[in-house]
Parts: structure tokens; sequence; C-alpha cells
């Protein structure tokens, strides 16, 4: 998935509106900002292959470090860990490793069976979802229209840079996300690799974001003050 993963980020606000969404951006993509740097290092491969699925052109046949359920589970839990031992507060380390695992699931549903279950194993799943590009779409689209209500919900802007921030977020996504529906194959891995790795950019804007943006209690604080 893309802008599912995007959903779930938004989505994760309100169960943590006192989370920042880079960090919970950074939660539910995790997996996916560290496999473009294991593909440029060598310790990860995809072949561009057209046809793969309907969806997409990659075929990913070694991924075990970032993709696999038990290492997966392992970045979940580092994620979590990190951040309680700098926040102390329980419920959004538990929030951030459901994120984070939240990508290894969605992208179980969305590929054909080739997400290993541990490294060095033979069991690989996937429910395929990628098969259909039209299903993609609604499925995605649906989850990102929830996840965009769920944290308009509890995510109120501060000031005009707020909603221009946030905004010009959700317009580049789904930009994104129309190039890859209807763009073709990239031209080769290495600068796959090298598009992936600007997916950190996408961080700090939404760290940005957070910060002309307020949680409930803050809102009605900030109103009260102005």
């Amino acid at each position: 998935m893309f802008i599912g993963h995007y959903a779930v980020a938004l989505a994760a606000k309100k169960a943590a509106p006192r989370v920042s969404f880079g960090t919970l951006l950074l939660a539910a993509q995790f997996l996916d900002l560290l496999w473009p740097a294991f593909l440029l290092l060598g310790f990860e491969h995809v072949r561009i292959a057209p046809g793969n699925t309907a969806f997409t052109p990659l075929d990913f046949y070694d991924y075990p470090i970032t993709h696999s359920l038990f290492i997966a589970i392992g970045w979940a839990c580092a994620v979590a860990l990190v951040n309680f031992s700098i926040k102390r507060d329980r419920r959004a380390a538990l929030v951030l490793a459901a994120c984070a695992i939240s990508h290894w699931v969605l992208d179980f549903i969305s590929h054909r069976p080739d997400l290993p279950l541990a490294p060095g194993g033979d069991r690989y799943v996937g429910l395929g979802l990628w098969n259909s590009v039209a299903a993609t779409v609604i499925v995605e689209s649906l989850m990102f229209v929830a996840g965009l209500a769920l944290f308009l919900s509890v995510s109120k802007v501060k000031d005009n840079m707020g909603r221009f921030a946030f905004w010009s977020f959700i317009a580049f996504v789904l930009f994104l996300y129309v190039g890859n529906v209807f763009g073709g194959p990239p031209p080769d891995v290495t600068k796959l690799a090298w598009f992936g790795l600007a997916q950190w950019l996408m961080i700090p804007w939404a760290y940005w974001i957070d910060r002309h943006r307020v949680a409930p209690r803050a809102a009605f604080a900030h109103s009260q003050s102005t």
C-alpha cells in the first residue's frame, strides 16, 4: 500500500493526539523508510518486472530484514521503546508500535505471497489485493478518507500556516499516489531506491504541520488565550 500507510498515521492522531504527526508517520512508514537504504547497500533486492501484479511492476523477492513478520515486530518494538525512553508515555509507545506493525499487515493485504514470515524461512504470505488496480484504489482511498476525518477531528489549526502546511501535504501525497497508479515502471532499481529515500522528507514536513496545529485540550487553551 501507499496512501494506506499515510491513512494509518492520520488515524493514529485520534488515538494519541499529543503525539506529533511526524512521529506517527515515521512509525507507520518505518519499514519503507528503511527499505531503500537496504536496497542501496545490497542487503535486500527487488526486480522491476512489469506484470508482476496489476498494481505495481515491482517483484519484491528478497527483503527479509525490513519486511519479514518476525523482524517487522522487532522494528515496531524498537520504535516504541525509543519513544518510551524519551517521552515515558506508555500509551504513545503502544500506538507507535501498532502503527509500525500495521505496515506489515497492510502489505500482507496488498502483496502477492512474497512477504517472508522470518529471515531464511521458506514460508511467504500475501493476500494479493494488488492483483486488482480498482480494488486497491478503492480500499486505499476509503482508508485515506477515514484517516483524514479522524485526524481533523482531533487536530485543529493554530494559524494559517497550519492550514497551508497540512493541505499542501495531503495534495502532494495524492499527487504522488496518482503518479504511482498511472505512471510507468521506474527506470532502474537504483533510481527507485533514491526515490524511496526521498520519503524521509515527508517526516519533517509532518513535524512542521504539527507545530502549527493543536490537539483538543491545547486548542481550547489556545482559544482562551487569544
